[in-house]
Order: C-alpha cells, then sequence, then structure tokens
C-alpha cells in the first residue's frame, strides 16, 4: 500500500479547499489551521475548538471495508463501522471513540469517512474528524464529512454523510406550491435537506460570538445550497416551463428535468424568468421559528409555499442558477434580513460583487417577502456595507 497525501489549494482559507491532484474538494468550517504535513505523507488540521481533522489518500488499497477495518484498530477505536454507495462508489462512515493519546488519559470522539474517489483507478480517501468528547461538536465533525466531493460529479449533491443518514429514495410526484404544477422529487429529501439545516444552524452557532461569524454565516448557506441544488432540479424545469407556457398543451406529460438535456434560459428570458420566480415566493406564507433555525429546508418550501427570507432568497436563486442565470443571495445580521441576486438587466438596487469567476458585478436585488418588483428595496435596508453578499457557483 502507498500512501500519498496533498496540500490542497486554499489551505489556510475559511473557504473551500480543492486538491487539483486528486479531485476532491472540501470545505471546512472556519478556524481550522493547518497543523502538520509533510505535502507527502501526512495532512493534518487543527481548529481553536481543540478539535482535529487528518486527511489522507491511499492507492492500491484492497477496498474500502479493508481501509475502515485497518483506521479503526489503528485507533483502537470502539464505535461502528457503517459501510454504503455513494454515488456509485464505496464509502464508509465510523463511528469513534478512543483513548487521547496526547494526555494518556480520558477519550476522543468523531467520526470518519473512508469513500473511493472519482478518478479511474478509485484512489481511496479517508477523513478523520474527532475531538473532546462534547455532544454540539459531533454535528460539526459531521458537517465536516458531509462537505467532501470526491470528484466533479459529486458537486451539488447531497453530501456522503446525508446520505448515508437520508438515502433519496425513489422518485415521487409533488404539487409545487401556488401552482396547479407537479414536479419530481425523491422520497426522503426534505427530511434529509431538513436535517442538514438543522445540523448546519447548529455548527454556526459555535462562532455567534466569534470574528469569524461572517465566513461561518457564508458557510452555513454553501452547505444548504450544496444539498439543496440537485433536490430542486426537476422543480426549477417545472417552473421555468410554467412561468414560459402557462397553458399547458393538451397531454402534456410530466417528464424530469434529467431527460430533456435543456440548457437554460436565453438572456432574453431571464429577466421573465427572475421576475416570475420572484412573484412565486413573494406569495408564500411567512414563517418564523423562535426556537431553531428560521430557514425551512427548500424542497418543504417549495412544495408547500412557506419559509422566511433567507429560504426564499436561496430557492429564488438556485432556480435561477437552473436556468443558467447567475444568482445569489445578500444577508443581513444588523437588519436581520435576506434578499436575492441576480446579473441580470432591469432598473432597480443593485449590489457589487464579484461572481465565481471573479469578475466584479453589480447584481440586481430581490426582495422575497413583500410584493414588489425586481430592483425595488426598502430605504430601511439599503446600506450596502451592513450586506453579506454570496455566489455559489
Amino acid at each position: 500500500m502507498i500512501l500519498f497525501l496533498v496540500f490542497l489549494t486554499a489551505a489556510a482559507k475559511a473557504e473551500p479547499l480543492y486538491s487539483p491532484t486528486w479531485g476532491f474538494r472540501l470545505d471546512l468550517p472556519g478556524g481550522y489551521e493547518l497543523s502538520g504535513g509533510d505535502g507527502k505523507n501526512q495532512f493534518s488540521f487543527v481548529s481553536s475548538f481543540n478539535t482535529h481533522f487528518d486527511m489522507a489518500v491511499y492507492t492500491g488499497a484492497d477496498s474500502v471495508p479493508a481501509l475502515a477495518e485497518e483506521l479503526m484498530k489503528k485507533l483502537s477505536s470502539g464505535g461502528a463501522v457503517h459501510s454504503f454507495t455513494f454515488n456509485g462508489r464505496q464509502a464508509a462512515l465510523l463511528e469513534l471513540r478512543f483513548t487521547n493519546p496526547r494526555r494518556g488519559s480520558g477519550y476522543l470522539s468523531g467520526w470518519a469517512l473512508c469513500m473511493e474517489l472519482e478518478q479511474e483507478k478509485r484512489p481511496l480517501l479517508t477523513a478523520v474528524a474527532y475531538g473532546p468528547e462534547r455532544k454540539e461538536l459531533s454535528g460539526l465533525h459531521l458537517s465536516i464529512l458531509d462537505s467532501i466531493e470526491g470528484g466533479e460529479g459529486d458537486h451539488n449533491l447531497p453530501g456522503p454523510v446525508t446520505e448515508y443518514f437520508y438515502p433519496r429514495g425513489e422518485w415521487k410526484l409533488e404539487k409545487l406550491a401556488r401552482t396547479t404544477r407537479h414536479a419530481f422529487f425523491r422520497e426522503n429529501d426534505a427530511r434529509g435537506a431538513q436535517a442538514l439545516v438543522d445540523r448546519e444552524f447548529e455548527v454556526m452557532k459555535l462562532y455567534a460570538n466569534s470574528p469569524q461569524w461572517q465566513e461561518a454565516w457564508k458557510r452555513f448557506y454553501r452547505m444548504i445550497h450544496k444539498d439543496s441544488f440537485s433536490r430542486l432540479t426537476d422543480a426549477a424545469f417545472v417552473l421555468e416551463r410554467l412561468w414560459n407556457n402557462p397553458a399547458p398543451e393538451p397531454g402534456e406529460k410530466e417528464i424530469r428535468a434529467e431527460e430533456t438535456g435543456r440548457l437554460g434560459a436565453r438572456p432574453e428570458e431571464a429577466a421573465a424568468i427572475a421576475a416570475k420566480t420572484l412573484e412565486w415566493v413573494q406569495g408564500f406564507n411567512y414563517e418564523r421559528n423562535l426556537f431553531g433555525s428560521d430557514f425551512v429546508n427548500l424542497v418543504s418550501a417549495a412544495q408547500e409555499g412557506r419559509g422566511d427570507c433567507d429560504s426564499r432568497a436561496m430557492l429564488w436563486a438556485i432556480i435561477l442558477e437552473q436556468a443558467n442565470i447567475a444568482a445569489g443571495i445578500m444577508v443581513s445580521r444588523e437588519y436581520g434580513h435576506a434578499m436575492g441576486l441576480a446579473d441580470i438587466s432591469g432598473e432597480g438596487a443593485r449590489f457589487p460583487m464579484k461572481d465565481g469567476n471573479g469578475r466584479e458585478l453589480k447584481w440586481l436585488v430581490a426582495e422575497t417577502t413583500a410584493p414588489v418588483p425586481l430592483g425595488r428595496i426598502g430605504e430601511g435596508v439599503s446600506e450596502i456595507p451592513k450586506w453579506l453578499g454570496m455566489v455559489f457557483n
């Protein structure tokens, strides 16, 4: 067995990391800093919570189950090994509890993930997230592992941890809120999406009083976007057809978006789709949760027509992205509000921010909780420095 470990790009930054050698991505929470590794045999991070994250890539290993068994023996860990398939590849999720080697007494706990990477020869990745035995840290460990993408084919899919606990299941037709149309979802999409929201909200709360709170907010929405994007593909397709053809053709059949090979909206259609989608989410029932996250998972939001401002803004942005329209969201702690952003033509308020390619753009703003046109926002929420903008693709 040969062990290779490569340094990732942007390794010390609170943003997704990428390995050009192995093609995997990772979105570490804020506060994790490189603590060891020689660029060949080991690669480790430590956080301000005294938690640790170690990653390695193996070639020549027999299988994921064999690698998982070897890791458990090496750590002398109790806990179970859960084998499953993720996006057509072998994977295993490991529950960890082992003696703290640094202190000689006490225990550390956490989770590990072993999985095949997407490359042709299927190198194997191990990722271990662990720390002091504290209940609130378990979600942090799982969040890190859930952020891992084993290659381009995993991008914008629910992560391996969520897929293990909430397998997506069979396709089902569900009615879309405030329309007469139906779209295909997987049977466990709403449950899986809500579980991710709840977990990521708890992770974000760990940074509530930290100077890194802005990065924590960004990562919260990045994780939701990654998890929800593919869950909403068919809903976005159906809504786009509805906005372009309000009266269905006689005998029109329900077909999934993946069966059409569609290319998305043409530039001249973008503003119209954005406006129609905005009207749709503006009609949702306003909903708050005083005991947890206000964020309604986007599958339930689309099916039931409910949600707070950030749920609506994210849903609106993803539907536009599915139509090849550059979009994002903006959130404000000072205003306690969120709005949508899109790179489209039109008059009104604009927010300056770089797109995914680093170009500085002025994005048209969408207010999702009041019945106003694109670009119209209240004067009381118009100070640009009080907003945090973000795009996801």
